[in-house]
């Protein structure tokens, strides 16, 4: 067998097992395999995860010393399927472990505990509200701090074990001193961004022309903007599964929903104004995942993102939540959603 080196070069060459390179139809449909409601019993994290001091400054300082980059920070939750997802997957593929542990210590923070924790700038949280700081909405979520405390890198949701294992290589190499995560995907796997053919027709999609401007008058509806890309097989199984059902587009009908090529030319009046063609759009961006979503308030202002695999009660939660204008009085997206649970359709 190869060393994971060999298969972290690139990141369409990265695993031999179970999940290849860039992921043909089968690896994708294996990754999405899950249910995601929450779990019935709490997930054992495993058993090399570090239990932190309380202080990550002093795990750092483990780490370094013991010849690690860094550490990075799981944020999880003990019920959350995603995560139970991410350990089954990711973590179990002997190369993957291996890598981590040969760069870094990891340390779990459950994003509900109100256990304190100094963060590397000697300020103390507990860890709920560390998890807010960092914007971790859903779960798992990874902080990858360097070897002097300083956070290079944020990867949210669940991502298949091929794009975890490119984000992995993305830090250890420190790809992300000269370069956009977006762009090291696409430098890599070429083609990845640049498809133009292929999209998902839907009904509740707006034609264009695309003038989503909201920096002079308010839109009358919520707007979410789809950014897909061509042959892209995780956008087609959203669009075959969870929002293909009637909970979902129900509530994609009650906003101004949008899709685009991420690769297009399509010119775009931007909700701050600026007009741009689709393309530049998501460079400024950051959007590294297709599909992923972005919901706009009425003026514009973006809320949330989803930029990782999703499946039916995260995506429905998140249009409950746009919808109902929750964020106006409850910006944090994971406090909204524990209250809420009695009447979602979970």
């Amino acid at each position: 067998m190869r060393s994971v080196l060999h298969y972290l070069v690139l990141p369409v060459a990265l695993l031999c097992m179970p999940l290849v390179g860039s992921a043909d139809d089968d690896d994708l449909d294996a990754a999405f395999d899950f249910e995601d409601s929450m779990l019935e019993e709490e997930l054992i994290y495993p058993d090399w995860f570090k239990l932190s001091s309380g202080d990550l400054r002093d795990d750092l300082k483990e780490a370094v010393d013991n010849g690690k980059q860094g550490i990075f920070i799981y944020f999880g939750q003990k019920r959350c399927s995603y995560c139970e997802q991410f350990i089954k997957t990711s973590l179990a593929i002997p190369e993957i472990k291996k890598y981590i542990l040969e760069n870094f210590d990891v340390i779990a923070i459950d994003i509900w505990s109100i256990d304190e924790i100094t963060d590397t700038d000697g300020k103390t949280y507990t860890e709920r509200e560390l998890s807010v700081k960092y914007g971790t909405n859903f779960t798992p979520s990874l902080i990858f701090y360097d070897a002097i405390g300083k956070k290079v890198y944020r990867l949210r949701g669940y991502h298949p074990p091929y794009k975890f294992g490119a984000a992995l290589k993305y830090v250890v190499e420190k790809f992300y001193e000269k370069e956009k995560f977006r762009d090291y995907l696409a430098r890599a796997e070429p083609g990845l961004f640049f498809q133009e053919g292929g999209l998902n027709e839907r009904d509740f999609f707006a034609s264009p022309p695309y003038n989503l401007d909201r920096s002079s008058k308010k839109g009358d509806k919520p707007l979410v903007v789809f950014f897909e890309s061509g042959n892209c097989h995780a956008c087609d199984l959203l669009h075959t599964g969870p929002f293909n059902d009637a909970r979902i587009t129900d509530e994609l009908e009650k906003m101004e929903a949008v899709q685009l090529n991420i690769a297009s030319d399509t010119e775009v009046i931007t909700p701050d104004g600026e007009k741009m063609t689709a393309l530049t759009w998501a460079d400024k961006l950051g959007i590294f995942h297709t599909p992923t979503l972005i919901f706009f308030d009425d003026a514009g202002n973006e809320v949330i993102r989803i930029d990782s695999i999703v499946k039916f009660y995260r995506a429905w939660g998140v249009l409950d939540y746009i919808n109902k204008r929750a964020y106006l009085t409850q910006p944090d997206y994971q406090q909204w959603r524990l209250s809420q649970r009695k009447v979602s359709p979970e």
